[in-house]
């Protein structure tokens, strides 16, 4: 990951309903999923709606909660996946495993 990669990753996670839908997504066991029109379909483990929920209140998927997720899309955060007339939320793993790997080598090289 090179450090312009890194900055966006820090900037989507600087916004505060970013970080909160961010943690959302990593405490959920599998993908979640809305429809079109922002209504909940059934998909094995949370929905959309759900994270849109927890975060805001509200039980439909505004377009300010659609930019925060594309903001954590366009990062690397997160996976987005149309399946049928759902869009399949997940993060992604690969950028929890670059930002770990960041993180361990700078706390490493501080104690050396």
């Amino acid at each position: 990951m090179d450090k312009q990669q890194r900055a966006a990753i820090f900037k989507a996670l600087g916004d505060p309903t970013r970080l909160r839908i961010f943690e959302f997504l990593r405490s959920c066991c599998c993908p979640i999923a809305i429809d079109d029109f922002g209504d909940v379909r059934p998909v094995s483990g949370p929905t959309v709606g759900e994270v849109c929920c927890s975060v805001t209140g509200a039980v439909k998927v505004s377009s300010t909660m659609s930019f925060h997720l594309k903001e954590l899309r366009n990062a690397g955060l997160i996976t987005m996946e149309r399946r049928g007339k759902n869009m399949v939320c997940a993060v992604d793993p690969f950028a929890i495993a670059d930002l770990a790997s960041y993180f361990g080598d700078q706390q490493s090289q501080r104690f050396q």
